[in-house]
């Protein structure tokens, strides 16, 4: 995995998992891995569950909860799916100071942290299958932006547009 430094990844993570229900599966897959996975500290599950009546909660909802916890601080990062990955993300998008990006390829993933500081990953369970997400996901979860590097100038002209 090209660009992380497995020695100093994230420890301590608050990840938010959800979906809607063209998501579920992965969701469901993909809180069992964060809640194993040492680097996590806490995983808030967000939904939507099969037996819950609002298991139809359109995708919408999903993206702009993720992000406005990680907004209000209580929550470092977000894995969101939905059936594309783009629904969510961009609903995720429309919370000031957070950045969500759609991948489906490892280095699309390390990209999203190290050149854009995105803090919400999202995937296509129509789209990827479930070992790559998982592959992608324990990917994920090593990257670190680094607020000095060439990146966070660019970075900051967004910040600075919203105001945040």
């Amino acid at each position: 995995m090209s660009g992380q430094n497995t020695e100093s990844a994230p420890r301590g993570l608050r990840i938010v998992i959800g979906s809607d229900e063209a998501g579920v599966d992965y969701k469901d897959a993909l809180l069992a891995d964060l809640e194993a996975d040492g680097r996590v500290a806490e995983v808030i599950d967000i939904g939507v569950h099969r037996e819950d009546e609002d298991f139809t909660r359109p995708y919408p909802y999903v993206g702009l909860a993720a992000g406005q916890m990680i907004s209000e601080g209580r929550a470092d990062r977000a894995l969101l799916f939905c059936g594309t990955g783009l629904g969510v993300a961009i609903a995720a998008n429309k919370v000031a100071g957070i950045r969500a990006a759609t991948a489906h390829d490892s280095f699309s993933v390390e990209r999203s942290v190290l050149s854009n500081n995105c803090q919400v990953l999202t995937m296509g369970q129509r789209v990827v299958g479930l070992e790559l997400a998982r592959r992608l996901a324990r990917e994920w979860l090593g990257y670190t932006f680094d607020a000095s590097s060439a990146s966070a100038a660019k970075v900051q002209v967004l910040s600075d547009y919203e105001g945040c």
